[in-house]
C-alpha cells in the first residue's frame, strides 16, 4: 500500500468518524445533564431521511443539516418532556422512540428512496492543504469534518473549563446540591437534552448528504449506528476527547476490515464487515475491566512498579457514569 493511499484511506477515516462524533458527544452532553436519550439510533435515521428530504426539496445542504438539527432536538425535547415532567422512564421512553423514529423514516422516506440529491462538497484548506502528512489528513475534508474537529474542543472547554459547564456537571453528579446552590435543574436538563439531540441530530444529514449520500432506505446501512455511539459515550467516559478517540477507533476497524477483504480472500466479507461491532464491545469491557475484583486480586500479587503503573493505567481508563444519570430529580 502506497503513503498515498494510505494517507486517503487514514483521511476517510476521520471523515467517517464525523457523524458517530457528533451523536456520541451529543449523548455524552445530555447524559452529563442526567438524561439518557435512548432514541439515538432511531433519531439518526431519522435525521438522515428528514436532512435528505430537506436538502432535496430546497437545493440546499444547509437547509438540510438543519432539518436534522431540528429532528434531532424535537426527538430529545419527546424524552426529556416524558422523563423529567413526567417522571416515566427514560430507558422506556428511548426505546419506544427509536423503534417509532426507525419505523417512520423508511415511512416517510420511500417516496424519496433512491432518488439523487445534493452533497456537501469537499473544502480544501489553502495553504494548510499542502502540509505533508496533516494537510491530506485534516485540511481536505468537508466542512461538517472540520465542525466536528472544533465540537470535540469546544465541548471539552465547555465542560471542563467553564462555570457553566461545571454546572452541568453538578446537575448531572448531585441535583440536589445544584439545586441548593439555585441552579433551575429541571431547565437545565431540558436545555441539554435538546442541544444534545440537536448536535446528535446533524449525524444523520453527515450520512444522507455526504458519507452515504442518497436515502436507500433500510439498506442505508446506518440502522445501529446509534447503538454503537451510545457505546461510545460510555467508552469515552463522557469526556468528549475520549468519545471522539473511540469514533476513530471504530472507524478505524471499519477501514480495515475493508482493506482486509482483500488481504484476506479466504474470509467471507460479511465477517469483517461486522468485526467492528463485537471489537467495540471487547473494548467497553476492557475499559471497565479496573472494577472487577479478580483484577485487583491479580494486581496485588504483581511487584510494585508494575502494579502501580497498570493501576495507573485502570484509573485512567474507567468510565464513571454521572452519578444522577437516569435518575428524576424531585425537590424536598
Amino acid at each position: 500500500m502506497s503513503v498515498d493511499i494510505l494517507l486517503l484511506g487514514l483521511a476517510g477515516v476521520l471523515a467517517s468518524a464525523g457523524p458517530v462524533i457528533f451523536a456520541a458527544i451529543g449523548e455524552a452532553i445530555s447524559e452529563r445533564a442526567g438524561v439518557i436519550n435512548l432514541s439515538m439510533n432511531g433519531m439518526i435515521l431519522l435525521s438522515a431521511m428528514g436532512g435528505f428530504a430537506a436538502a432535496l426539496a430546497t437545493g440546499s445542504v444547509v437547509a438540510g443539516f438543519a432539518a436534522g438539527a431540528a429532528i434531532g432536538g424535537a426527538v430529545a425535547a419527546v424524552v426529556a418532556f416524558s422523563s423529567i415532567t413526567l417522571k416515566q422512564s427514560q430507558v422506556a421512553v428511548g426505546f419506544v422512540l427509536t423503534l417509532l423514529c426507525r419505523d417512520l423514516s423508511y415511512f416517510l422516506g420511500n417516496p424519496i428512496m433512491g432518488q439523487p440529491g445534493p452533497r456537501i462538497s469537499m473544502a480544501p484548506i489553502p495553504l494548510l492543504e499542502g502540509i505533508p502528512v496533516l494537510g491530506p489528513l485534516f485540511f481536505r475534508q468537508d466542512a461538517m469534518t472540520y465542525l466536528s474537529f472544533v465540537l470535540i474542543a469546544a465541548a471539552w472547554l465547555f465542560i471542563y473549563r467553564t462555570r457553566p459547564g461545571l454546572v452541568l456537571r453538578g446537575v448531572g453528579e448531585k441535583p440536589a446540591a445544584a439545586y441548593a446552590r439555585g441552579a433551575n435543574v429541571g431547565g437545565l436538563r431540558y436545555l441539554y437534552t435538546i442541544l444534545g439531540g440537536a448536535i446528535a441530530g446533524l449525524a444523520g444529514p453527515m450520512y444522507s448528504l455526504s458519507i452515504k449520500a442518497g436515502w436507500k432506505g433500510t439498506i442505508s446501512g446506518l440502522d445501529g449506528i446509534g447503538w454503537i455511539a451510545l457505546a461510545i459515550t460510555i467508552f469515552g467516559g463522557w469526556s468528549p476527547i475520549k468519545v471522539a478517540l473511540g469514533a476513530y477507533l471504530f472507524a478505524f476497524l471499519q477501514w480495515l476490515g475493508l482493506v482486509l477483504q482483500s488481504a484476506l480472500p479466504g474470509v467471507p466479507s460479511q465477517v469483517l464487515q461486522v468485526a467492528p461491532f463485537p471489537l467495540m464491545i471487547l473494548t467497553l469491557l476492557f475499559v471497565n475491566l479496573g472494577n472487577a475484583e479478580w483484577v485487583s486480586n491479580a494486581l496485588a500479587r504483581l511487584p510494585e512498579k508494575p502494579r502501580r503503573a497498570l493501576a495507573r493505567l485502570l484509573r485512567a481508563m474507567n468510565a464513571k457514569p454521572p452519578a444522577a444519570l437516569g435518575t428524576p430529580f424531585e425537590k424536598d
